[in-house]
């Protein structure tokens, strides 16, 4: 009776845990608090528009996966691919009716190949650290920003730089796309 009691219990612990990892999981995609729902989308399954609107932005771009996302009465579409030259991209594309519109065109680049001016900001910033990984995320505004990921944190970024007219600043809070 005792180990089945030990057992049932162990049971219920694991599917806490579970439950609780699962939760933190999706807090940390769309940040804490801001509930996401993710769905793989199928490049064939990707609406006309869409498309036109992620080849007119990436010209002979070659659709490698793409994911709907909705969060905050918002919903976007990530699109990942490749340009024609071999290199990889991602668009994010926000729906809004039936039309899409490309927010940021990101692509993954050596801290190095970032612009002085970003690299003095975030060492400046009184949170420097050697990113792991940095996204540059050219914004449809002209701006482009940097997500600066640390080691140990590869779902979020650790800091966030924006450069405007060759001026950098670091962000207080993450960018809204």
């Amino acid at each position: 009776m005792n180990s089945l009691r030990a057992v049932t219990i162990c049971t219920l612990a694991a599917l806490v845990a579970a439950c609780d990892s699962k939760q933190s999981a999706d807090e940390t995609a769309a940040g804490p608090g801001i509930p996401t729902t993710v769905t793989e989308v199928a490049a064939s399954d990707l609406p006309p528009d869409l498309l036109i609107a992620v080849t007119n932005a990436v010209p002979g771009i070659q659709i490698t996966g793409a994911e709907r996302k909705e969060r905050e009465d918002r919903v976007y579409y990530d699109v990942e691919g490749k340009r024609a030259d071999g290199t990889e991209v991602e668009l994010d594309l926000l729906q809004q009716g039936n039309r899409y519109s490309v927010v940021e065109i990101q692509r993954d680049i050596a801290w190095a190949e970032a612009p002085e001016a970003a690299r003095t900001a975030a060492v400046t910033s009184g949170k420097a650290f050697e990113p792991v990984r940095v996204i540059e995320s050219k914004q449809t505004d002209g701006s482009v920003i940097y997500e600066l990921f640390a080691e140990g944190a590869p779902t979020k970024p650790s800091l966030e730089v924006r450069i405007v007219d060759g001026k950098a600043e670091v962000l207080k809070e993450e960018w809204k796309h």
